[in-house]
């Protein structure tokens, strides 16, 4: 950023009335307060938002908290920042400005007036939608004016009937910007009519349309901490086949693999019904998009796929995969600590089932594998799984590789 930037560094002396006098950078966003002063917008929000009512720089009471956007002031400093492009300093864009509380009051009135025109009440929450994408500080002021109830009540309008419009999916695009409550996803959770009407989204023809539907349900199951509400979501007719389908969706949409994988761990959390995320699918599409996922979801699946494993359905069809053993050895110790001690958990399942897993796991040099595991900072539950690795698969390690083992097993592992 220009501002962050040393004087002499820069061979050229910030002007002082382009510096923000909180900052002391170059101001982005200039705004005036009611004192006369100008701040940029972060610093003064910042300032405020900690509990201070005064003008850092006179101390006189702030008589409101409007920001009047400095628009002359940042159009100077655009300049300066053009006339100065021989010394690395780039012009600040332009900043859009927040969006005013009244001007969200009418649109979300607009949206939820029933006798309003079907396209008015459309456009007003295209425009929400487009004020929500723009920053956090709007997503604020939207929700502090009751949103997510309107959002709410908007997307499960037509539910008695299950027909969706396309103002039920600008409401889902815009429930899924927002944290919800507990009592929010309870509500939503308990009304059996509306979750079968977001597995049913899950068929959209519409790919944002499916891929926001399994956001609004991982958000819902996660923020619900009843077990038997999770459950009983988990057990909607076809909500795990509507999750699954989206992760075959082409990487070309990376925001489908990301929500699926989280909507599908959520879902798997309920242990009554993962044997009918089997069933779906899940062990085919999890192991072939492994490698698709980056570090963060690459840890959820094969958190997923350890959850699936502790069913006995589990086990037989990721065992049933030629690529599953193979590809969770090469696994161990390449992406992250936590994916290490997944992978090692169902090893261990997969090779206490299926001695044919024990002999694929060796064949993919599991044994190497675990004698590093267990030597390194991985977390101790990690190596207490390769411990009981090594025991389990001390019979089918090769013949030259059994004496080192043995010493290594004497002298390094630590009994349990």
């Amino acid at each position: 950023m220009p501002g962050s930037l040393e004087p002499l560094d820069l061979s050229v002396q910030i002007p002082y009335h382009f510096r923000c006098p909180i900052s002391l950078e170059l101001m982005r966003d200039p705004v005036t307060v009611s004192t006369g002063q100008t701040y940029d917008r972060s610093s003064i929000e910042s300032w405020v938002a900690t509990g201070n009512t005064t003008c850092p720089v006179t101390r006189s009471p702030l008589t409101d908290f409007t920001l009047i956007p400095n628009h002359t002031l940042r159009r100077l400093i655009q300049d300066w920042c053009v006339a100065n492009r021989a010394f690395g300093i780039e012009r600040i864009p332009t900043p859009k400005q927040p969006a005013e509380p009244s001007l969200v009051r009418s649109l979300l009135n607009q949206a939820a007036s029933e006798s309003n025109p079907y396209e008015s009440r459309l456009s007003a929450l295209r425009r929400l939608r487009g004020l929500a994408r723009d920053s956090d500080k709007n997503r604020s002021v939207i929700s502090s004016h009751n949103a997510r109830e309107i959002f709410v009540n908007l997307l499960f309008e037509n539910v008695a009937n299950s027909n969706s419009t396309d103002l039920n999916h600008e409401a889902l695009a815009l429930l899924v910007m927002f944290p919800l409550t507990e009592s929010e996803c309870v509500c939503i959770a308990s009304d059996s009519e509306r979750m079968i009407y977001l597995a049913n989204l899950l068929f959209n023809s519409s790919i944002e349309v499916r891929v926001n539907s399994a956001a609004l349900i991982e958000i819902v199951v996660a923020g619900t901490k009843s077990s038997d509400l999770r459950a009983q979501i988990s057990n909607v007719d076809e909500i795990f086949e509507g999750v699954i389908e989206m992760l075959k969706n082409p990487i070309s949409y990376p925001r489908a693999l990301k929500i699926g994988i989280k909507a599908l761990f959520a879902l798997c959390l309920a242990k009554q019904t993962r044997h009918r995320a089997v069933a779906a699918g899940a062990a085919d599409v999890l192991i072939d998009r492994l490698a698709d996922f980056d570090k963060c979801d690459a840890e959820r699946a094969l958190a997923t796929i350890e959850l699936l494993c502790r069913v006995p359905a589990g086990c037989e069809a990721f065992a049933g995969h030629a690529l599953t053993v193979p590809l969770l050895v090469k696994t161990i110790l390449k992406i992250s600590d936590r994916a290490t001690e997944y992978a090692a958990g169902t090893l261990l399942a997969l090779c206490t089932a299926s001695e044919q897993s024990q002999r694929e796991a060796v064949s993919a040099g599991i044994l190497t594998q675990l004698l590093l595991l267990v030597q390194s900072d991985c977390t101790d539950r990690a190596k207490r799984k390769a411990q009981m690795l090594l025991k389990l698969l001390r019979d089918s390690w090769p013949e030259e590789s059994s004496g080192n083992s043995d010493d290594f097993v004497c002298s390094e592992v630590v009994p349990f």
